[in-house]
């Protein structure tokens, strides 16, 4: 992986991403820097001195050698840099403020708060000393096993199993970092052939948030602190297919992406709530788009926290055919 460059954050005007070029053209990494984590790594390159920037997960960093710029993250390959070369754009790219540049199409993003657990205990409810006995069998035979208090509060599965629907949010305003990681989660969802057939629409505007409210079936929490309403965008599928289909896929993926991104705000601490009935005409029009919305995504602090729900088991859910 070679540094490519230093570019702005997807909403924020603080923060950037740093991006590392692979040797095919979709092989790309990029790291998120928040407005703390970049003002650290300023400091530091305007005294020309080695040292370390903590990243907020608190077990990946940025070292900084006279030679080189090491980024080691959690669960990641290790990414340098030329120290000269980066320092120079970094500090060239603080100069100026920079216009964020919403949703960009194709990366792979690195999140350093979010992280699968590498979980080496044997899995409950599978006899080692039954070979005959699948996986799925033993699913299906074992209880739904407790969330583990030992999780990370960002540990994939805990965000599974934790997370909630909230229909009332806190006024708090969400930081611009973690919209950002959040779009970032809808970039990397898979899609149809990769051509990412839908569009984001980030609504900041309150009368229009104020309009959603009444195309979305006048339900009160859809005027959110952060609104993404995902729209499919079939036009961008280059398969060659029947129009059905390319908006099947085009749906396919808006909807992926939209969990995605639900997944991302309940790792970063937030909580969401996912919207399906509204008036498609009249949201359309709010967002001066001929393309079709297929959900609103409402996110935000949750004014109360909630336990997780119960669920079905596992055997009341999944059905086997052999």
């Amino acid at each position: 992986m070679k540094y490519q460059r230093i570019e702005p954050a997807y909403t924020s005007k603080d923060g950037c991403r740093i991006v590392w070029s692979g040797v095919d053209e979709d092989d790309t990494d990029t790291v998120i820097l928040n407005k703390n984590e970049l003002e650290k790594l300023v400091e530091l390159f305007k005294k020309n001195s080695v040292g370390e920037v903590e990243l907020e997960d608190q077990s990946s960093y940025i070292r900084i050698n006279s030679d080189v710029t090491q980024f080691s993250l959690s669960n990641h390959r290790l990414l340098e840099a030329d120290t000269n070369q980066i320092q120079k754009e970094v500090l060239e790219y603080a100069k100026v403020p920079h216009e964020p540049q919403y949703v960009y199409i194709g990366t792979k993003e690195f999140y350093p708060s979010v992280w699968v657990r590498d979980d080496k205990k044997e899995q409950r409810g599978i006899s080692t000393k039954d070979p005959q006995k699948s996986l799925i069998q033993a699913i299906l035979s074992s209880e739904p096993e407790k969330i583990r208090q030992d999780l990370s509060p960002t540990d994939l599965f805990r965000v599974f199993a934790t997370r909630r629907s909230t229909r009332k949010f806190d006024k708090s305003k969400v930081e611009d970092w973690k919209i950002d990681k959040i779009l970032s989660a809808a970039d990397v969802a898979p899609t149809a052939g990769n051509f990412q057939g839908f569009q984001v629409f980030l609504v900041k505007n309150p009368k229009a948030k104020e309009a959603l409210v009444e195309a979305a079936n006048k339900q009160p929490y859809v005027n959110a602190p952060v609104v993404l309403v995902f729209c499919t965008d079939p036009s961008r599928v280059k398969l060659k297919f029947t129009p059905k289909i390319l908006d099947k896929f085009s749906l396919q993926d808006a909807t992926i992406a939209a969990a995605f991104s639900l997944l991302a705000a309940s790792g970063v601490g937030l909580s969401t709530i996912w919207i399906g009935m509204f008036d498609e005409e009249k949201v359309k029009e709010i967002l001066g788009t001929d393309l079709r919305p297929s959900s609103i995504l409402c996110i935000g602090y949750p004014d109360k926290k909630k336990p997780p729900k119960s669920r079905r088991h596992l055997k009341e859910l999944i059905k086997v055919i052999e």
